[in-house]
């Protein structure tokens, strides 16, 4: 006879592997850690799990994270407001926080990808244009995923924003820093170069 593992252990491993990056092996790695942790670890696990999930919603400005109806980004006063980085994804505030930039963010909740069924109504495009007519914005900085939704979602969004008085930038893409040319793609160069500078 197979060995099954206890319903409770199953049903965890489950719920683990639907995690982002988590295959069955790695749940049941995580499964059997959280099964011989103290039980005073394993029930803050589930605690903070539970108040993530009854506290935390998607600010009615920027759509990132927060735990009040407005993030602390978009209600600082110490923030550039005239400045706008336009990202994917909740989580890329974070990525784009290190860097030291000091304005406000849009959050898309996507990009296009009409393979997936997903267009322009699909994302919080709408809610930017609306941002922009209110005036005030100078710039609005794209800030996507450089790959083909992330291509397209640029060019419809510099689209749509035609004719409205705000500067619209986009990420330059090229070689990092550290990197080696001779290691480096034909499109990663072709980038580098439509975006080099004057020095």
């Amino acid at each position: 006879m197979r060995y099954q593992l206890p319903q409770p252990v199953e049903r965890l491993v489950n719920a683990l592997s639907r995690l982002p990056s988590i295959g069955p092996r790695s749940a049941r790695r995580l499964a059997y850690y959280i099964l011989k942790s103290p039980e005073a670890e394993v029930l803050d696990l589930a605690d903070a799990l539970k108040q993530v999930r009854e506290k935390i919603k998607y600010c009615r400005v920027c759509a990132s994270v927060t735990d009040k109806p407005v993030c602390a980004i978009c209600s600082s006063d110490d923030r550039d407001h005239s400045t706008v980085c336009v990202i994917e994804n909740p989580q890329d505030v974070t990525a784009i926080e290190v860097s030291g930039y000091n304005g406000l963010y849009h959050v898309l909740m996507g990009s296009l990808s009409p393979l997936d069924g997903i267009g322009p109504e699909d994302l919080r495009i709408d809610q930017l244009i609306e941002r922009v007519r209110k005036g005030g914005l100078k710039e609005i900085i794209l800030a996507l995923d450089p790959n083909v939704e992330g291509e397209a979602t640029a060019a419809y969004l510099k689209e749509r924003l035609k004719g409205f008085p705000v500067k619209v930038t986009q990420l330059a893409y090229g070689i990092p820093m550290g990197g080696n040319l001779e290691y480096a793609d034909g499109v990663t160069l072709g980038k580098a170069l439509e975006g080099r500078r004057e020095l």
